[in-house]
């Protein structure tokens, strides 16, 4: 039964992935037309700072995590909002509220699904050429919904962006480090930095290529995860709507046994409102 679970998971994933790109194929014919070129959504999109809203759908699978042969499908809504402080300043607003359904996670036979725990992160980005920075805070906010989503802990810590940006070409990085300051008190206390180095290159009729590696660094449980994630990402419409949808495989490189899934697959969706 588990194993007929789990191939009716990956057939219906696979289809999903099959659409979006078949989609694509057929709607890439026409760019997105508006006050910026395809190109350049997609390198503002590759931008984590950029002066522009969107409001991706990241679908996460994993498969093969744990003593059970577990399965993970997390739906992360990330909103990205910019606010302009100044002339020479703006202040950009990430947003990444996690849905997650998991299985024999936990235990054998065993099922969780609902809200996971927020994480809300704020840049002060100068306008700057050539090097692009970005600081403020970054929040662990405790809305999961079952016990085993989450911390029940709030966090505070430091965010921060380095990168360089030229036509067609991104590489940089994104890191947090948060600290658990209250919440249930007999709950682990949460001490966890996380870092994302990204290169990515973009192409005239708005599709890209990219690369990431992301690292989370669990210091009150002494882990490490390691990822490697190669992407292929596209803009295009649906209808009026600007949207870049991408794909990418999850590369499992290190982990502990109890958290490190055999592969993953990633699919987003990322409605694009280009200023006018």
């Amino acid at each position: 039964m588990k194993n007929k679970k789990r191939y009716a998971g990956i057939k219906l994933f696979c289809s999903i992935i099959c659409f979006l790109f078949s989609f694509f194929a057929v709607a890439q014919e026409e760019p997105a037309k508006s006050g910026a070129s395809a190109q350049e959504l997609a390198d503002k999109l590759a931008n984590p700072v950029a002066t522009l809203i969107s409001v991706p759908f990241q679908n996460n699978i994993n498969y093969g995590i744990g003593l059970f042969n577990g399965s993970k499908y997390t739906i992360n809504f990330q909103p990205v909002i910019p606010f302009k402080l100044t002339d020479n300043l703006n202040l950009i607003t990430r947003y990444v509220i996690p849905i997650v359904d998991q299985r024999d996670i936990t235990g054998d036979n065993t099922h969780e699904f609902g809200l996971s725990d927020a994480t809300i992160t704020a840049f002060f980005a100068p306008k700057t050429k050539k090097i692009i920075l970005g600081i403020g805070p970054a929040f662990l906010v405790p809305t999961a919904t079952e016990k085993f989503l989450g911390t029940e802990k709030f966090g505070i810590g430091p965010s921060a962006i380095v990168m360089h940006q030229g036509k067609g070409l991104t590489i940089g990085f994104i890191a947090n480090q948060i600290w658990s300051i209250a919440g249930n008190e007999d709950r682990a206390d949460f001490n966890q930095f996380y870092t994302q180095i990204f290169l990515s290159h973009s192409y005239k009729s708005g599709a890209s290529l990219g690369i990431n590696a992301e690292i989370t660094q669990n210091w009150e449980g002494r882990t490490t995860m390691i990822s490697l994630n190669p992407s292929i990402g596209g803009i295009t419409k649906l209808g009026k709507q600007v949207v870049q949808l991408s794909l990418s495989p999850l590369i499992p490189i290190v982990g502990p046994d109890q958290l490190k899934p055999d592969w993953g697959l990633r699919a987003t969706v990322a409605f694009v409102f280009p200023e006018k």
